[in-house]
Formats: structure tokens, C-alpha cells, sequence
């Protein structure tokens, strides 16, 4: 597919450099994805933004030409649209469970399931734990450098009563004598 380089850009931008069906980034995938069309041209699709998403290379390959050609046929979920969250939903394991017959279709079709992907999630799941768990250890740790500065000041002004204490003591010891 030939799409003019700076639309090509704002697509790849607008995707956040990730694949708009099954989430791999460039980085994951180690280099560039590919521009496809939603609705493919052999079916009347435009080079239109609407109609460009940014995707991997397999569910590109997966997804191929495909259009609902006869009325009671299925769309594929439309990541451009609607959220995945409305036909799709990720399981603890990794992978992905159809809400819905869109969501079923696109699973089925590009292959959501396949192992690379569902071990990616799993470890993309590990990172963002790991990420959210260092986050509330830092949390935790300004947490108890405050209490630390708060325990020296407390000290700090128990020393002075402590001192305070030992002057109004020697003061009535020497009333007393």
C-alpha cells in the first residue's frame, strides 16, 4: 500500500507507535509497523485518516482484504471507533475474551490469541504491577522520610524540654538548700 509519507507519519503518531488491534509497539516488534486500511480498497476503501489505522505485520497479514461482503456478515472490531474494551476483554492470563460477535470475529480472525501476543500481555501485565508496586514504594518511602523529619523535630523539642526541665530541677534544688 502507497500512502503518502506525512499521512503515513500522522497515522503512526496517532497510534501511539503501536498496533491498533493487538498492542505491540515498534519497540516490541523491533522496528516500524505497517499502515493498513480498515475497509481495504479492493472494496471501495480510501486513503481517508478515518480509514488508515496502524497495525502489526501478522494481524495485517490476518486481517488481509477482509470486508463484509453479504448483509448478515460480521465487522471487525474498528479500533479507530470504538474501544476494545467493547468487544474485548483481557483476562489475567493474557489473553483476550470475546464480549461480543465483532470482538469474537476480530479474535478469531487476526489471531489475538496466538502465544507471542498472550505471553506479551502477561508480561506487559508483570511490568505495570511492577511499575504500579514501585510506585507505592516510593509513595511509602516519602512517607517515612516525613515521619523521620517529623520524629527529629519531635526530638529536637523534647531535648529542649528535657533541658528545660533540668534548669526548673536545679533551680528548686538550689531554692532549697
Amino acid at each position: 500500500m502507497t500512502v503518502p509519507t506525512d499521512l503515513w507519519h500522522q497515522v503512526r503518531e496517532r497510534a501511539d507507535f503501536a498496533c491498533e488491534y493487538c498492542g505491540i509497539t515498534e519497540s516490541d516488534a523491533g522496528g516500524e509497523l505497517t499502515v493498513d486500511h480498515i475497509r481495504p480498497q479492493a472494496h471501495g476503501g480510501t486513503d481517508e485518516p478515518e480509514n488508515l489505522l496502524y497495525c502489526c505485520h501478522r494481524c495485517n497479514l490476518y486481517k488481509a482484504d477482509y470486508w463484509p461482503t453479504h448483509s448478515g456478515d460480521q465487522h471487525l472490531w474498528n479500533p479507530r471507533h470504538e474501544a476494545a474494551s467493547g468487544h474485548l476483554m483481557q483476562l489475567g492470563d493474557g489473553t483476550p475474551h470475546a464480549l461480543t460477535e465483532v470482538g469474537a470475529l476480530t479474535l478469531k480472525r487476526l489471531r489475538l490469541n496466538r502465544q507471542p501476543l498472550v505471553a506479551h500481555r502477561v508480561r506487559r501485565q508483570i511490568h505495570e504491577e511492577e511499575r504500579r508496586l514501585l510506585g507505592r514504594y516510593r509513595e511509602l518511602l516519602a512517607l517515612l522520610e516525613q515521619l523521620q523529619r517529623d520524629y527529629s523535630v519531635l526530638l529536637e523539642e523534647h531535648r529542649v524540654l528535657l533541658e528545660e526541665q533540668r534548669t526548673v530541677l536545679r533551680l528548686l534544688l538550689a531554692d532549697r538548700e
